[in-house]
């Protein structure tokens, strides 16, 4: 089982490939109108949508399959097109908000090649363009991020279903982009006040940031868009809310170890990515709460420290490992994992979308990229 997909000649795999292949045309259908859009005003903005392009061809396509066993635990049918526009506009979604993320967080790596920011930088470089490359950079990418945003919303207007599933998944639609944006800036200003803020709340104020910068938008409203798209009552969109909402943590919360811990190898990051960053994560407030005084002081001294260095970060790791915060967010991603297991087994679905939450909710928890 790899990415939450079934093993290969299975019909969950069949029916994710199939639909796979479907978002994969859909995008490439969608960004070629958009690229005659662009050309049509200059040749030069066709390039925005390359970013895109590049962005969106990489990665687990997790939201879209989540929306697509939503929807077909709804009872949807296989093969439709409405859930495949909603699967495009969920990635799209996702594009923007990696561009911004990665400008916000300083990060010059994505899935293994630079960022969108760092792209730009270099077209600026390679031309021997004017000016300063790294702001034309962090311009063009939020500009790339601001067309995802927009053509997002493009994709998801033009779903084709019922008008009360449609307005439905719109409600839900819509408060995933506000609660992200807030997410986002919370995040934001924790790093900003940094340890002078209420340390004894900072585990609460972390894992508000996980629930509404991550979990929600990455595994919940996904799957209650697809539910509601297909019909789906309150009460089975409640259902899938209790399943869903434990496993976006549990997701968020091995991102979050994965950014101090993970083989860049394989997450496509640098090693310590986080720490460099300066994330004030779950892991890195539970290791300020149970740290000695001075070793709180270090971890806390080299949190987004500019330049560094490879042993510095070893540093940092190992007063977190005596923390026992490690463990402590491992219990924690467990826990999680048993609430959403036991909210997968009471849900009203057929057999073959159990099955592929099954799958994507193993692969999501136990992720190593």
């Amino acid at each position: 089982m790899t990415d939450g997909i079934a093993a290969p000649s299975t019909p969950v795999h069949a029916e994710q490939e199939a639909f796979r292949q479907s978002l994969a045309a859909a995008v490439t259908t969608f960004l070629a109108r958009q690229r005659s859009i662009l050309s049509s005003v200059s040749p030069d903005s066709a390039v925005l949508v390359d970013s895109i392009e590049r962005l969106t061809a990489g990665g687990k396509k997790l939201r879209p399959l989540l929306c697509y066993w939503g929807w077909r635990g709804a009872g949807g049918t296989a093969g439709d097109d409405g859930i495949v526009t909603a699967g495009l506009s969920l990635e799209l979604f996702q594009a923007a908000a990696l561009m911004h993320d990665d400008i916000i967080d300083r990060s010059d790596f994505r899935r293994g090649a630079p960022s969108v920011h760092k792209q730009f930088e270099k077209l600026h470089a390679d031309g021997g363009w004017h000016l300063d490359g790294q702001r034309f950079g962090s311009a063009a990418a939020i500009l790339a991020g601001d067309l995802c945003l927009s053509i997002s919303e493009e994709a998801f207007a033009a779903i084709a279903a019922p008008i009360p599933a449609l307005q439905s998944a719109r409600s839900i639609f819509n408060r995933m982009r506000t609660e992200v944006m807030a997410g986002q800036y919370l995040d934001l200003l924790e790093e900003a006040v940094g340890p002078d803020r209420r340390p004894a709340d900072a585990v609460e104020r972390a894992l508000g940031i996980v629930r509404f910068k991550s979990a929600k938008y990455s595994v919940e409203h996904p799957l209650c868009i697809g539910g509601a798209l297909a019909g789906a009552d309150p009460a089975l969109l409640a259902s899938y809310s209790a399943f869903a909402l434990p496993l976006g943590e549990a997701f968020q919360l091995r991102d979050d170890l994965l950014g101090v811990y993970g083989d860049p190898a394989v997450t496509g990051k640098p090693a310590g990515d986080d720490l460099r960053e300066g994330k004030r994560t779950v892991l890195i407030a539970k290791a300020l709460q149970a740290s000695h005084r001075d070793e709180s002081r270090a971890l806390n001294a080299g949190l987004g420290k500019a330049g560094l260095t490879d042993d510095e970060v070893n540093h940092l790791r190992d007063i977190i490992d005596r923390s026992g915060a490690r463990e402590e967010v491992e219990a924690l991603i467990a826990e999680l994992a048993r609430s959403s297991h036991t909210a997968l087994e009471t849900l009203s679905v057929d057999p073959l979308s159990r099955e592929a939450l099954t799958a994507l909710a193993e692969a999501t928890v136990s992720r190593v990229s």
